[in-house]
């Protein structure tokens, strides 16, 4: 027996936080067929009243998209998420976004990744729901956890793998 082996064991659980202050949205009641029939992924939103969204999980940054609407993730456990923020807000070229982080960050459920203009999507008749995608496409369970409202950093469901 080898007693300076570590291994590292894979969690058969992974804890998903609140992105922003608002209202929990499951995702299949989100107002885009994309996301509300799961195409990319199971997941849940946030319809934010507050400008901060930070991190769902603990992990590393794997992407920022050029026009800042979208951040993957990749947790510890190696599961891939997506933070979608906003719907149809790519045209925007970015303009409502202010991202912090960049790819290799490591990131924590307290930290904060962007902000958003949401007085800019209002005006431009866009959603401001943060969608919150298990892009890795591993068997999963996602249970929801969460109650209607929530705050940054509230623990609102869990992936439990199959």
């Amino acid at each position: 027996m080898n007693l300076f082996k570590k291994l590292k064991k894979r969690s058969n659980e992974l804890n998903l936080h609140s992105v922003s202050t608002g209202l929990f949205v499951p995702i299949s009641e989100v107002k885009d067929d994309v996301f509300s029939q799961k195409m990319l992924g199971d997941g849940f939103a946030i319809r934010s009243n507050i400008k901060e969204v930070y991190s769902p999980i603990s992990g590393v940054v794997t992407s920022v998209f050029p026009t800042k609407h979208a951040i993957g993730l990749k947790s510890e456990t190696g599961v891939e998420v997506l933070v979608h923020m906003g719907i149809d807000t790519v045209e925007l070229q970015g303009r409502p976004f202010e991202v912090f982080v960049k790819e290799g960050d490591m990131v924590i459920p307290s930290t904060k990744i962007a902000d958003i203009d949401l007085a800019m999507l209002d005006v431009s008749n866009k959603q401001s729901d943060i969608l919150v995608i298990i892009t890795s496409g591993e068997a999963i369970d996602f249970q929801m956890t969460s109650s209607i409202n929530v705050s940054a950093n509230d623990l609102v469901g869990n992936i439990i793998f199959n």
